[in-house]
């Protein structure tokens, strides 16, 4: 059996991946390991926590020890590394644990696997990373795999670091690597932090909708289930070395989808039509705010036959429904720290 180890399992991602590698590969023993941070939560792997096939280990890993002694316990056929801080306006607040988790946490898991899989080629550490250590666009184009780096935050200037680290350990150390960088996704299991969840939860309580700038920043969603789908094509026919760029081919300019939020909420809700958008704020723009982001998925799709599931209009219905139906969830996740977060983050600009 297979030990395939996933870093930050129990985030909205890795969940989604999880619950699609242990129900579709019974052969594979995969074993989740998470901080549990803000944003992981257990709760969202209910239907696989009690698979044979499924594990959870509590750990952090910019604590190398661990990290050295959990790959000497374990023979970890491959990596799925996605443990990350993840939020551009934490990272603004707090960039320094971005450095460690996103930066020293990846040359970690990146040595320990130098060190454990020297003398063997049958492995592979896939490294997710994200579309905006791309930088910006401007009204027209599309970032492809070869596009040069230009990261305009404390966010992706550490998840470019760890694309280069993890590219250096390939040609440094020929470490079976693998990288995709996405684009923004959405839908169940979200933390609210991220612009849909936030949108729905303020929506339903009848609190303000904090928009940045004038809302005119563009963004290429991707539903979440589709990019676990395009992991798991990648991790087992992307070719070594190699980079994927994945995408939802959905760009939407932010105010457009609060309104399209707001539309859809009015109906769900039985409110009357524009209720909801009245609660549109602006505030101040975040700092060093990207215009456009927009991927291009052509050689995923050309070379691996990946595509989108969805259209992000099917989605978002999707994604709604999900919240909706999902109270107690939602609260739950929202209470604590969350809230002084929201005031320091929303309420004060």
């Amino acid at each position: 059996m297979k030990k395939i180890l996933v870093t930050g399992g129990a985030g909205f991602i890795g969940s989604h991946l999880i619950k699609l590698f242990v129900n579709k590969y019974p052969d594979y023993q995969i074993c989740n390991l998470d901080k549990l941070t803000y944003a992981g939560n257990l709760e969202n792997l209910k239907d696989v926590q009690n698979k044979p096939n499924y594990a959870f280990i509590k750990g952090d890993i910019v604590d190398s020890v661990f990290v050295n002694e959990l790959f000497e316990q374990h023979y970890f056929y491959g990596v799925i590394h996605l443990a990350a801080e993840s939020h551009v306006d934490r990272s603004i607040l707090k960039p320094n644990e971005f450095i460690e988790t996103n930066i020293v946490g990846t040359f970690n898991l990146l040595n320990a696997a130098k060190v454990f899989w020297e003398d063997e080629s049958d492995h592979i550490f896939y490294h997710v990373s994200t579309d905006e250590v791309y930088g910006s666009l401007g009204d027209s184009g599309y970032f492809v795999e070869s596009t040069a780096y230009d990261p305009r935050s404390p966010y992706s200037a550490s998840k470019a670091s760890s694309d280069h680290l993890v590219r250096a350990y390939h040609h440094t150390y020929d470490l079976p690597v693998k990288i995709s960088n996405c684009s923004n996704n959405y839908g169940p299991f979200q933390f609210p932090e991220k612009l849909l969840p936030l949108m729905i939860n303020n929506i339903k309580n009848n609190k303000p909708l904090p928009v940045y700038g004038k809302g005119l920043n563009i963004r290429d969603w991707l539903w979440v289930e589709d990019h676990a789908s395009a992991i798991d094509t990648i991790f087992h026919q992307g070719k070594v070395g190699e980079t994927y760029n994945i995408g939802g081919k959905n760009e939407w300019k932010n105010i457009d989808i609060v309104n399209l939020l707001c539309e859809i909420m009015d109906r769900k809700m039985n409110r009357k039509s524009g209720d909801s958008a009245k609660l549109i704020t602006y505030v101040k723009d975040r700092a060093g705010h990207d215009m456009r982001y927009a991927i291009d998925p052509a050689k995923l799709e050309t070379d691996l036959g990946w595509e989108p599931s969805i259209t992000f209009e099917e989605g978002l219905e999707k994604t709604v429904d999900w919240y909706l139906d999902n109270e107690e969830w939602m609260e739950r996740v929202t209470s604590g720290a969350y809230k002084s977060y929201y005031n320091e983050q929303y309420t004060k600009r």
